[in-house]
C-alpha cells in the first residue's frame, strides 16, 4: 500500500537482499509500513526502511529449533537486523525467546499468538463439504491432505490395512503439490486399488478404494466430508502441515511424529485433548480401525478440536492493533 494511494493495491517482487536494490526499491515504493511474516527477515531491506524512516515489523514470528541452529551461527548479523525492527508479533513464548536469543529488543516484542488459528470456514465451503458428504454416503471415509513423496506408500498401506475390516471404506487423497498428481495416481493403481480422479470429475463408487483430490484450493472442502482426517507432511521429515484445517472443519485430526513447523500448534491441541498421534503406518491403520469403531470418540476429538480453535482465535486483533500504532498519521 502507497502513501497518498488509499485503496489502491500494487503487486511487487522484492529484489534480492542486495544493499543497493534494497535502498532503491524502497526509495521507490515509499512504503508506510513494512510487514514481515514469520522467518522472512531480509537485513538489508531492513537497513534500508530504517534508513528512510519507514516503520518496520515481523508478524506471526516464529522461529523452529531446526532454523534456530541454522541462525545461531549468524547472530551477530541476526541481532544487527532485528535491532532495526520497530516490533516483533511473536506466534508463541517459545518464539518470542528464540528472536530474543538472537537479539530481538524483548521491550519491542509481544506474544501476539498464531494467525492460523484465525482461520474462518467460508459458508459456502461448509456447504459443498455437506453436499459431499452426504453423496459419499454411510461409508467410512478418511483423508490424507498435503502429502509428500515417501509417505502417501505408507498411507496407502495404512489404507489397505484398513480395508481387511472395513472394505468399502475410501481415501480421499490430496497430494501436497501439483505435479505430483499424476505419480501418485499411477502409484495407486500399481497397488491395485480402484481409483476416481477428482480433477476429471470421476465419482467413487461401492467399488473406489481411494478418491484422489487432484485440484487445487479445495482441502477444506475435501476434509469437511471426512469422518477423520490425516494431515500429511509428518510421516516423513518436512515438519508437518496446518492440523487447525481439519480442526476448524470439525473433523478429528491425526497426524504424524514429524511436527516441527506445527510444534506449539500441535501441543495446544494435544494439551486440548484434540490430536491423535501415530508413529507409523501400521499405527495409523490400527488408529483408523479404531476410531471408526467408536463414533462417540469420534465426536469428542472433533468437538475438542473445534474449541481449541475457538479458544485461541484473536492474533488478527491484536496484531493489526499493534501495526496501527505504527502507521504514519494519515496526511491532510
Amino acid at each position: 500500500h502507497q502513501r497518498g494511494e488509499p485503496g489502491r493495491l500494487q503487486h511487487a517482487f522484492v529484489p534480492l537482499d542486495f544493499p543497493g536494490s534494497a535502498r532503491r526499491f524502497i526509495a521507490r515504493l515509499r512504503p508506510g509500513l513494512a510487514i514481515f511474516f514469520e522467518t522472512e527477515i531480509w537485513p538489508n531491506l531492513l537497513v534500508a526502511c530504517q534508513r528512510q524512516g519507514v516503520p518496520t515489523a515481523v508478524v506471526n514470528g516464529r522461529l523452529s529449533p531446526r532454523a534456530m541452529r541454522g541462525y545461531r551461527r549468524l547472530r551477530p548479523l541476526m541481532a544487527a537486523a532485528l535491532g532495526q525492527l520497530h516490533w516483533l508479533a511473536a506466534k508463541s513464548r517459545e518464539d518470542a525467546e528464540r528472536f530474543r536469543e538472537l537479539g530481538m529488543p524483548i521491550s519491542r516484542t509481544d506474544m501476539a499468538g498464531s494467525l492460523k488459528y484465525d482461520l474462518r470456514v467460508d459458508t459456502a465451503i461448509e456447504v459443498q463439504s455437506q453436499q459431499l458428504c452426504t453423496r459419499l454416503g454411510a461409508r467410512p471415509v478418511w483423508v490424507a491432505g498435503s502429502t509428500h513423496p515417501g509417505e502417501d506408500e505408507q498411507l496407502l498401506a495404512a489404507h489397505a490395512a484398513l480395508r481387511h475390516s472395513y472394505p468399502e471404506a475410501l481415501l480421499i487423497l490430496v497430494p501436497r503439490h501439483p505435479q505430483r498428481f499424476d505419480a501418485v495416481a499411477d502409484l495407486v493403481g500399481g497397488r491395485g486399488m480402484r481409483l476416481a480422479r477428482r480433477s476429471r470429475e470421476e465419482w467413487p463408487d461401492e467399488r473406489t478404494a481411494v478418491y484422489l483430490g487432484d485440484t487445487m484450493g479445495e482441502l477444506l472442502l475435501l476434509y469437511g466430508a471426512a469422518d477423520l482426517a490425516f494431515v500429511g507432511g509428518s510421516l516423513v521429515p518436512v515438519g508437518g502441515h496446518n492440523l487447525l484445517e481439519p480442526a476448524a472443519m470439525g473433523v478429528p485430526v491425526l497426524t504424524g511424529p514429524e511436527l516441527a513447523n506445527f510444534a506449539d500448534v500441535a501441543e495446544t491441541l494435544r494439551q486440548g485433548g484434540a490430536l491423535v498421534e501415530v508413529t507409523d503406518s501400521a499405527m495409523l491403520a490400527d488408529t483408523l480401525v479404531t476410531l471408526f469403531q467408536d463414533e462417540a470418540e469420534r465426536q469428542r476429538l472433533a468437538d475438542a478440536g473445534l474449541a481449541v480453535v475457538a479458544t485461541n482465535r484473536g492474533a488478527l486483533t491484536r496484531i493489526m492493533a499493534g501495526l496501527e500504532r505504527l502507521l504514519p498519521p494519515p496526511s491532510e
